[in-house]
């Protein structure tokens, strides 16, 4: 039924499926099952994130009726099962926050604790050091302060580390330094922010005059 050439074109076929047709047959099953498992992937991420969302609204429904517990519970769920998504550090944030208005610092602490050892966005630890900086600014606790407001950090974040660090050094005794702070300060910040410019300011102008 068929001439020689088309026959010699078979048989060569044969021959080379014969050699190599279990390699194509796994190649191919590899990237089936590759595909699979990226699509796979995907929807459990998805689902995640929805299952994490879906509890974070009620963490903010707690956290506006002012239900520490609720706010911390809810949290902590998020937290456990969801660690990996943006929903778990901004929980943390909100939890800190909460804790720390009810006079539970302890807590709070380690909740932002948890946002720098963990948190998958770098603008998320980076608000974590410098709310806890101020945590420990609270208890006098200098040095643990100005370890982190002296860690990397984004440009975007300049200005508040060094109004922090100004804090921080203004409360330690150390006006000289602590004006560097304020005025390292006031140059970062945007033109546009009067209000938080004026704010430093003010700080800056009750050190007096440089001696």
């Amino acid at each position: 039924m068929f001439d020689q050439e088309e026959q010699e074109r078979i048989d060569s076929l044969k021959s080379w499926w014969g050699q190599y047709g279990n390699m194509v047959l796994l190649g191919v099953t590899v990237f089936l099952a590759a595909i699979a498992g990226i699509q796979g992937w995907r929807y459990y991420q998805n689902s995640q994130r929805t299952q994490a969302a879906a509890l974070y609204d009620a963490l903010e429904n707690a956290a506006q009726a002012n239900d520490a517990k609720k706010t911390r519970d809810a949290a902590t769920a998020i937290m456990d099962q969801y660690p990996a998504t943006a929903y778990a550090a901004n929980a943390a944030l909100l939890s800190a926050r909460a804790n720390y208005e009810t006079g539970d610092a302890k807590s709070a602490k380690a909740q932002l604790q948890w946002v720098v050892e963990h948190a998958s966005e770098g603008a998320s630890r980076q608000l974590a050091r410098l709310r806890l900086a101020g945590l420990w600014l609270d208890e006098k606790n200098y040095a643990e302060a100005l370890k982190l407001l002296e860690s990397e950090h984004d440009a975007a974040f300049d200005a508040m580390y060094a109004d922090l660090k100004g804090d921080v050094l203004a409360a330690q005794g150390k006006p000289a330094e602590a004006r560097a702070a304020y005025q390292a300060a006031i140059a970062k910040t945007d033109p546009k922010s009067l209000a938080y410019r004026n704010y430093v300011q003010a700080k800056l102008d009750a050190l007096g005059d440089a001696k």
